[in-house]
């Protein structure tokens, strides 16, 4: 397997180090870094950053410096990493308003005259993996993982990521399954996957 350029974005909006995120998202870096791959770690929760407010803020504003670094690493990366809770159901609001700031007009996509935006961000693939406490089949069956839907889709593929693939971990309350969960992320961090 070939070295690869990995971004792993740690999502949890606590910057507290005993969360679970924080653990898997330490286990895929290092694991990757032990298989040969480079790595960055970005920590959303240590970004200071301002929410994007008017349409006129995210199609013509200027991006601050904290986003322009994020921005360099996406841009560096040929595979990125996303894990975060799922917090009401959905991403959490720090994550929303990151991606809001970095996947911007010029630099993740190119608005034209007809038809879909142009994929600037084409090359990369991506992982997202969404922790919670309900089990991931009830959240695949009952909530129709929609908002992981929402990010893969409407987000990263839009942009141009591809493929997208994604690690549902439920049940982070037992013990067994953070223990199975952290052993994936040593799997997959190995592979650059």
């Amino acid at each position: 397997m070939s070295r690869r350029r990995v971004l792993v974005i740690d999502a949890h909006p606590d910057p507290d180090p005993d969360h679970f995120v924080h653990a898997l998202a330490r286990e895929y870096a290092g694991a990757a870094e032990a298989g040969g791959h480079e790595v960055v770690v970005l920590d959303v929760a240590k970004l200071d950053f301002p929410l994007i407010r008017k349409p006129s803020d995210w199609l013509e504003g200027e991006a601050p410096p904290v986003i322009v670094r994020a921005q360099n690493d996406i841009e560096w990366a040929d595979h990125v990493v996303i894990l975060y809770p799922l917090w009401l159901g959905d991403v959490p609001a720090l994550l929303k308003a990151f991606l809001e700031q970095v996947m911007r007009p010029g630099f993740a996509l190119e608005y034209r005259t007809t038809g879909l935006p142009l994929k600037l961000l084409e090359g990369r693939s991506a992982r997202v993996v969404v922790t919670m406490g309900m089990s991931a089949i009830f959240y695949r069956l009952v909530y129709s993982a929609n908002s992981l839907k929402s990010l893969q889709r409407n987000i990263l593929k839009l942009v141009g990521f591809n493929p997208v693939e994604h690690t549902i971990v439920g049940g982070v309350q037992h013990a067994k399954r953070r223990e199975q969960a952290l052993a994936e992320m040593r799997e997959l961090g190995a592979k650059a996957a």
